[in-house]
């Protein structure tokens, strides 16, 4: 069975981050990129540099929320420099 949603860390040509969870990831980057997500619309060129995979919904979200708490800090960075 494959995982039905990730959660993503996307950065952009200026170094900001935007973490966020999908059940379908390239039709998220997609709509990142064409401005579509409020926080995300000001800016273009968004990459994903992380993508972890959950069965359900519930856990991604859990997830989401724990990397966010991180961001900026140095749980955030070894996180985004295992890649």
């Amino acid at each position: 069975m494959s995982p039905k949603y990730i959660v993503y860390i996307l950065t952009n040509n200026i170094g900001k981050y935007y973490i966020g969870f999908s059940s379908d990831k390239n039709r998220r980057l997609i709509e990142h990129n064409r401005g579509q997500t409020r926080s995300t619309k000001y800016s273009s060129s968004w990459n994903t540099i992380y993508i972890e995979e959950f069965d359900t919904k519930k856990e991604a979200i859990k997830r989401e929320r724990q990397i966010k708490s991180y961001k900026g800090g140095n749980a955030f960075r070894r996180l985004i420099n295992k890649q």
